[in-house]
């Protein structure tokens, strides 16, 4: 009997993408797919109510050029947020980049979507170098004095806030992951929901009754849902009015037939004593032909009462 010495191969493990993420190691913080749904949910739910809409200027993974004596220095935010500014550049063409020695506004608001490569720096926690660009939080901070600078983290779902205070960032306490800004009139705020089929907690913005804007899909959904739901009170409306028209025909038929049913009572009554008046008459008619006859006799000499 042949016994085989051989080991079975061993399975060859080969990394998920866990190990293998969309960042190039050259340069961190390369957008995988969160990033770019978180952007666009929070592109597609950002109307400010008191801004018109070709005064809003939204960006996501767009570089930012902030130094005008280093020309080449940006940084990309995976969102920001100025008003005030035409949408488009010089109102004719979509922007390549944002220059701020040109557009003259810094943005109002910033979002930096936590990534292991990116966290330290997004969070302030790293120091630039010398004679190398400042970092992230340096530029945010103390360069364009961005108002308002939002951190979430997708692995912990945790929503940080970063209001400029005094030239610095104040971390603000959070009593529910929301927060309001009174100058777009709108809100920044963790939404847990379905978006692009993915289930999970999503940054959109809210409205000063602390609903959620809609995305233009939703919103379409909703105009539908509203017209449907018009057309079905129209139609129990509707159907409502022709109950009430047959409840008054209804009681119209049953008081016409009250009415006929008393009027032939009464005649029936009358008849009644018609007939009864008439039997009376025929009766009375009856006796004074029985004494006539009666009375006929008599004068004959003959007695009624012996026949």
């Amino acid at each position: 009997m042949y016994i085989s010495n051989s080991q079975p191969a061993p399975i060859e493990t080969l990394p998920t993408m866990y190990d293998l993420p969309s960042e190039n190691p050259e340069e961190p913080g390369l957008p995988d797919e969160f990033h770019g749904w978180q952007a666009h949910i929070l592109c597609d739910t950002c109307c400010p109510p008191n801004y018109p809409a070709d005064q809003v200027f939204l960006a996501s993974d767009l570089n930012l050029y902030y130094d005008s004596q280093h020309v080449h220095w940006y940084k990309r935010p995976d969102f920001f947020l100025v008003v005030g500014i035409p949408r488009l550049y010089q109102e004719k063409d979509l922007r390549l980049s944002y220059v701020i020695w040109q557009e003259k506004l810094s943005p109002l608001v910033a979002v930096e979507l936590l990534s292991p490569g990116t966290e330290d720096e997004d969070l302030g926690l790293t120091e630039s170098e010398p004679n190398k660009p400042p970092t992230k939080w340096q530029v945010y901070e103390q360069i364009l004095k961005i108002p308002y600078y939002f951190v979430f983290s997708r692995y912990t779902n945790r929503l940080r806030v970063f209001h400029l205070r005094g030239n610095r960032y104040r971390e603000q306490i959070l009593t529910e992951p929301r927060f309001w800004i009174e100058e777009l009139e709108l809100g920044i705020g963790l939404w847990l929901g379905d978006y692009q089929g993915c289930q999970r907690l999503w940054l959109r913005w809210y409205d000063n009754k602390g609903n959620w804007i809609p995305t233009p899909k939703e919103q379409v959904e909703q105009e539908r849902f509203a017209k449907e739901f018009a057309i079905q009170r129209a139609e129990a409306e509707r159907l409502d009015k022709e109950s009430a028209l047959q409840r008054v025909e209804q009681e119209r038929f049953a008081k016409e037939f009250a009415i006929q049913r008393a009027e032939a009572e009464r005649l029936d009554k009358e008849s009644a004593i018609q007939q009864a008046e008439a039997e009376r008459l025929d009766k009375e008619s009856a006796l004074q032909r029985a004494e006539k006859l009666a009375e006929r006799l008599r004068l004959m000499g003959i007695n009624p009462d012996d026949l």
